[in-house]
């Protein structure tokens, strides 16, 4: 485990925050843009497996919570707030290990797209849509829940989390 602070040849913490700002950025403007051209409901096909939308969730992914009373809005806020800020504790103590902050960075920019949009709209804003066949006996039609930039961020993250993870295992080998 690296000490506390920027070790030689570690990029700065800044670095990361930057990384997360331009996530954030990415989502607000194409969420911006969404609102401004679509109404909730609207789909626009742009390929035979893939629409822009205009959905709002209340709730977690794939919609979990979406029909509780409220509270869900004030607990993701609060839980996004928190897990941010313990990234950037753990960016701060493993500056070197450049794929895990990459990782943690993109949950985090992923995370606080989406706080953005709870604390405006009271709902999270997605508007990417994917139609697969094979995913008919899982989804109605095919269609997977939409998402935004924010949720590609976090599941990239998450991703490379694991792929980190998996190659810190083979190297203590």
């Amino acid at each position: 485990m690296a000490a506390r602070g920027k070790a030689p040849g570690s990029p700065s913490l800044w670095l990361w925050l930057g990384l997360a700002a331009i996530v954030i950025l990415a989502d607000q403007v194409t969420k911006t843009l969404i609102v401004g051209w679509f109404q909730l409901g609207d789909a626009r096909p742009v390929t035979s497996f893939f629409n822009l939308v205009r959905a709002h969730n209340p709730g977690a992914a794939f919609s979990f919570l979406a029909d509780a009373s409220g509270w869900q809005r004030w607990f993701f806020t609060g839980l996004g707030l928190v897990v941010s800020g313990f990234i950037v504790w753990m960016i701060r103590n493993h500056p070197t290990e450049k794929l895990f902050c990459f990782s943690v960075s993109m949950i985090m920019g992923g995370a606080l797209g989406n706080v953005v949009d709870r604390l405006i709209h009271g709902y999270v804003v997605d508007f990417l849509q994917f139609r697969f066949r094979v995913l008919e006996p899982l989804f109605t039609g095919g269609y997977f829940p939409s998402f935004n930039i924010a949720d590609s961020a976090i599941t990239l993250g998450a991703m490379c989390l694991i792929l980190d993870e998996i190659l810190r295992v083979r190297r203590g080998r």
